[in-house]
């Protein structure tokens, strides 16, 4: 909203601005009608949310740590043993939530069902990708931000590479395809023809997050447990 304000010429900001600039920005973008999340989505995005924040506090502290005179390091252990309670507990809250939704354990079971993919990648792709099973293997890759996209502009072209989309599934995604190049049958397999075919593997790994993106989306979309000959089957005729 920013950048079409900025588009238009408008760089002061009020309230009466920012009303008449949305209004605009909606008769000429016209963005799709999307309905607001339900009650216990909103909550389960929130716990999320807390999940991560705990995560990240963990790390800086485990960091801070090694690095504090002795007369510092007690404080900091009791507020570790504090985050990693805290961390279990919200862990075991989500599960239960999942679990005690008949839909949410359904698609739960079928996500964990893939090599790679854990309780906490499962629920983050519930969580904050209610499109997974809905779009197509491109338009989930873009959403996502996995989607390789150009930088061509007259006679320069550049390399494709990947930006923007949902940065919290990235990141978990990441991890699933790096576990999965080892456990993934069919991960591993496309992951070592790239290396073999000279590609850094960094973009190897990437190309991995994104065909494990395309799997479980197709399996999303057919209601199907992991088995690596029909999804193989699903990822080639998806449109």
């Amino acid at each position: 909203m920013r950048d079409f304000a900025r588009a238009t010429g408008a760089l002061a900001k009020t309230d009466a601005i920012d009303a008449r600039l949305l209004a605009l920005f909606g008769l000429r973008m016209k963005p799709k009608v999307r309905p607001l999340p339900d009650k216990q989505t909103r909550e389960m995005t929130g716990m999320l949310t807390r999940r991560r924040q705990l995560m990240e506090m963990l790390t800086a502290e485990c960091n801070r740590l090694c690095r504090a005179d002795e007369d510092i390091q007690p404080s900091i252990k009791d507020h570790i043993k504090w985050l990693k309670k805290s961390l279990s507990d919200i862990n075991t809250d989500l599960e239960r939530r999942i679990q005690s939704s008949p839909s949410w354990f359904q698609k739960d079971s079928l996500l964990r069902s893939v090599p790679g993919i854990g309780k906490v990648v499962s629920s983050t792709l519930l969580i904050e990708l209610p499109e997974l099973g809905v779009l197509n293997r491109r338009k989930i890759a873009a959403l996502v931000g996995v989607a390789p996209l150009n930088r061509d502009s007259g006679t320069m072209r550049g390399k494709r590479t990947v930006w923007g989309g949902r940065a919290a599934l990235r990141a978990v995604l990441y991890m699933a395809a790096l576990v999965a190049t080892k456990r993934n049958p069919v991960i591993a397999a496309f992951y070592r023809r790239l290396l073999d075919a000279s590609k850094v593997k960094k973009v190897a790994l990437v190309a991995c997050m994104r065909k494990l993106l395309t799997i479980v989306n197709a399996m999303m979309r057919a209601m199907t447990a992991w088995d690596p000959k029909p999804i193989n089957k699903h990822v080639v005729t998806e449109a």
